[in-house]
């Protein structure tokens, strides 16, 4: 006797849970049937059939009133032997595929499944050059402060012995032959059929009869340039600055891409960055800090001074107005941080020594509250 196979839930096979959308239903569906279509997985029968499985749960899902049907009473809602109305899969999963994309997406489609396709290029055959990125690094100080910098960058220019034309001087052009003139060719896999760019004429429909020797056609060459570079006030690590027309040379006279150049900033061995505000630490002495004083700290416009209040604890934080940033935006300037750190003496000769043990014996709990505090709170871990 026969092992009837079971069937797998439709929810199951589309991968969502029986709460999805009918948007989330249809996605889920295009990225498996892309996976899975037999043009993409040729002689994979178990691809196949998943395809085929994949369709038929499509077309009961992606249809309200079977999936209503399907809800309620599973496969044999649509089971004629048992009786079900509505029928079970009769469409071609091609047909449902087709369905699912719609005409205007197929191209897109095609190109995900096979890696064909290409660009739109502009008729006259003139193709604008590609962006380019440049990595520049700049000191804190360059960063807030504002540079100007100069930057060498090699890439493709126009071709000086053509003129971006890609032509020796005296040739003529003729129709491309791949493409009879249209710059279109049509490529064919499987159920599809698309247009995409003629490789040989690239969308001009023309070609040289003698390309250029120094740029074999193409209308470039490699060369390298000197780009001068303003940097405004307050830039950040990865601020993206835009250089029109720096990027490559468009092709037969097109127009030119554009340079990004991408700052990193170096880090300082004394200032952080939080934003438009400055952070750094100062070292203090501990009489300092519990008798009070003046400190000199730094800011990258010189010197500046901090009042050190008696008592000041370490990792106190004081803050200096308008010594930070230059927002880029001009939204004022941030403000410079100095956090406090206590020193403790590491040598000590005997009188220094022996000042301390004397200072020592003279201390109560009242000099040092937060330690008389802490024991308060932890007496009953010393019980």
């Amino acid at each position: 006797m026969s092992r009837q196979r079971v069937r797998e839930c439709y929810y199951t096979i589309l991968e969502v849970q029986r709460t999805a959308t009918s948007e989330e239903i249809k996605k889920s569906y295009r990225k498996l049937a892309i996976k899975y279509h037999p043009d993409k997985n040729q002689g994979n029968k178990e691809a196949e059939e998943k395809f085929k499985e994949l369709g038929e749960a499509y077309e009961i899902l992606s249809d309200q009133q079977k999936r209503a049907l399907y809800d309620q009473h599973g496969h044999a809602a649509f089971d004629r032997r048992a009786g079900g109305g509505a029928g079970g899969f009769q469409g071609d999963p091609n047909d449902v595929f087709r369905q699912a994309f719609g005409s205007g997406d197929l191209g897109s489609i095609f190109e995900q499944m096979f890696g064909m396709g290409g660009r739109e290029e502009d008729p006259s055959g003139q193709g604008r050059g590609s962006d380019l990125r440049y990595n520049l690094e700049i000191t804190l100080e360059e960063a807030v402060n504002g540079v100007d910098k100069q930057i060498t960058v090699t890439k493709p220019g126009t071709c000086p012995d053509c003129q971006g034309n890609g032509a020796e001087k005296g040739s003529k052009r003729i129709r491309c032959i791949q493409c009879a003139g249209r710059g279109r060719v049509v490529m064919s896999r499987g159920i599809f059929s698309i247009q995409q760019t003629c490789p040989r004429c690239e969308g001009s429909g023309e070609v040289v009869d003698k390309p250029c020797k120094a740029c074999r056609g193409d209308g470039r060459t490699n060369q390298t340039s000197t780009i001068s570079l303003r940097i405004p006030p307050g830039v950040d690590h990865g601020t993206r600055l835009r250089s029109t027309g720096n990027g490559e040379a468009g092709q037969r006279g097109g127009d030119a891409g554009d340079l990004y150049v991408v700052l990193h900033v170096a880090e300082h061995p004394v200032f952080k960055r939080d934003g438009d505000d400055l952070l750094c630490e100062v070292p203090i002495a501990f009489t300092q800090a519990a008798l009070g004083a003046e400190a000199e700290v730094p800011t990258l416009g010189g010197k500046a001074s901090i009042r050190i209040p008696q008592g000041t604890q370490h990792g106190t934080l004081f803050r200096i107005k308008g010594k930070g940033v230059k927002n880029v935006q001009g939204y004022g300037v941030g403000d410079l941080l100095v956090r406090v750190a206590i020193e403790i003496p590491t040598k000590l000769n005997a009188g220094q020594k022996a000042a301390l043990e004397a200072f020592a014996q003279m201390c109560d709990e009242d000099v040092h509250p937060q330690k008389k505090s802490f024991f308060e709170r932890a007496k009953e871990f010393f019980s």
